[in-house]
């Protein structure tokens, strides 16, 4: 490889190494979630970049879903441009990627400097994530619907929990257990709708934010949902902040969700100006090109 480059899977071991990176370097692209991109480490599709038996650069996009995963990590030493060290793992994940059929790749940067290399690679803007606002001194007064009992949730929910989910989002924005265990362990309040015969049918996992709360996740399976259950939970969640003299909540969805948008509108939350470029970029299944193709050959 060009200037004695060598790409590896990194390892648990580079743990330190990366963490250095990340915390004193200048470009630096992480996935807002709740798991550190080093708690990835030994996943597959994560690599380092070396030069002289030092890590110059990492990319990681290690999935938890099979057809969908975010790019998690990408950083560099300043002593290598940008562009150089993105287009060689870049180039390399592509090739990775690309042997494991369709997948989606999607990236939320809040950097230009990242924002220009997904753009010249290929990644699509799909829409922005935008963010919303809710600052009132009252609660919201919903009732929740007959049957339905708004409650804390505790940790042996989160099984119950994650099939909510599941329901609830396409596959990029659903969350696996071991996410959701970790946005209940930072929450500062969580709680699930229940009905009468204990079934939970929706949640909301709220965690701190440096101007208040925000509304990380709140979801209702697709049986409860247009019943107002997702509005208790918002109602039962304000007068639950307000209580510990919390007075901002903020939430974020998707620009084109129109749904989420007039639902959270409706309940009070306001716009306010921040937003974020949503990028992906789509592997196609090439066995099944070829299948199509040659189907396509011998079609009289």
């Amino acid at each position: 490889m060009t200037k004695n480059y060598q790409i590896r899977p990194a390892l648990i071991q580079d743990q330190q190494d990366i963490a250095n990176m990340m915390f004193f370097e200048r470009h630096v692209h992480r996935h807002l979630d709740w798991r550190h991109p080093t708690e990835w480490l030994g996943s597959p599709f994560y690599w380092a970049l070396e030069r002289n038996d030092r890590i110059v650069a990492v990319l990681a996009c290690p999935q938890d879903r099979n057809d969908t995963t975010w790019l998690r990590l990408f950083t560099h030493l300043d002593s290598i441009p940008s562009q150089e060290a993105w287009k060689i793992l870049w180039e390399n994940a592509k090739k990775e990627l690309g042997k494991h059929g369709k997948i989606k790749v999607a990236a939320i940067s809040l950097k230009v400097w990242m924002q220009e290399l997904l753009q010249e690679s290929g990644f699509v803007n799909d829409e922005q994530i935008v963010m919303l606002s809710w600052a009132e001194k009252t609660p919201l007064l919903r009732k929740s619907p007959e049957g339905i009992m708004i409650r804390p949730m505790e940790k042996d929910d989160l099984p119950k929990v994650v099939i909510v989910d599941t329901d609830a989002f396409t596959s990029l924005w659903q969350n696996p257990l071991s996410a959701l265990e970790q946005a209940y362990a930072r929450a500062v309040i969580a709680t699930v709708a229940e009905t009468s015969t204990g079934r939970i049918i929706g949640y909301q996992i709220s965690t701190k934010s440096p101007f208040g709360a925000h509304l990380a996740r709140l979801a209702v399976h697709s049986e409860g949902q247009r019943r107002g259950i997702a509005s208790a939970l918002i109602s039962d969640l304000t007068e639950k902040l307000l209580a510990k003299e919390i007075t901002q909540l903020s939430v974020n969805t998707q620009s084109t969700n129109e749904r989420s948008l007039s639902f959270y509108q409706k309940n009070g939350f306001k716009y306010t100006e921040e937003e974020y470029p949503l990028y992906s970029f789509q592997f196609t299944d090439k066995k099944k090109e070829k299948e199509l193709q040659w189907d396509t050959v011998k079609m009289p």
